[in-house]
């Protein structure tokens, strides 16, 4: 019988170590260090590290998941580093806020293809006009290497979905690269992916 996605990420976030790494992501972190500090979302943020690094850099940061057992991670990480992020347990179409943020990143969000569309709308309404989309996901030729992502291609990326999954953004980077992960245990190598930067007309 297959996992449920909550049993799998439940099980991935129990392991002792932290799967993608207490350090954030390459690329939201030299895109945050260029933006005025502010308020950001993260969703489906696992266990904290961009959310973590956002709040040492002082912005507001707010995340949120379905694993229990990744906001666990993500709040003992923020302890270790003496900072205090807001974390929801929630699914992407459940979540719920009457605030709206300066930005929003998706590092690494793979949703299901059949809700992924619609999560991604939902997910820009929490988005202040002006404010930035920092996205970094797996392109489609991922599945050629071993570094991490999901093998299911629906729920990777080319550039044309990103267009049409994110309508009412200016792109300033839109581009696929091909770089070197190194990020914990679970991402290592050689890798294809897809990077943005949008703004909300």
């Amino acid at each position: 019988m297959k996992n449920t996605p909550l049993e799998f990420w439940d099980a991935r976030y129990a392991e002792d170590d932290f799967a993608y790494g207490t350090q954030p992501n390459t690329f939201f972190k030299s895109t945050l260090d260029s933006l005025p500090t502010g308020t950001v979302l993260l969703p489906a943020e696992g266990e904290g590290r961009n959310a973590v690094y956002a709040a040492s850099k002082g912005w507001t940061a707010h995340a949120f998941d379905i694993s229990l057992k990744g906001k666990e991670k993500a709040l003992q990480l923020a302890n270790m580093k003496a900072v205090t992020i807001d974390y929801d347990i929630s699914g992407v179409l459940e979540f719920q806020t009457d605030k709206t943020f300066d930005a929003i990143a998706l590092c690494y969000t793979h949703f299901p293809a059949d809700i992924r569309k619609q999560a991604h709308q939902h997910i820009l309404k929490f988005l202040k006009q002006g404010g930035t989309l920092i996205f970094e996901c797996f392109a489609k030729a991922q599945l050629q290497y071993s570094s991490g992502g999901p093998k299911n291609e629906d729920m990777l990326f080319s550039i044309e979905e990103i267009k049409a999954e994110f309508k009412g953004l200016k792109f300033t980077l839109l581009e696929e690269q091909t770089i070197e992960l190194s990020e914990g245990s679970y991402h290592i190598g050689k890798a294809q992916v897809i990077r943005c930067i949008g703004v909300k007309i």
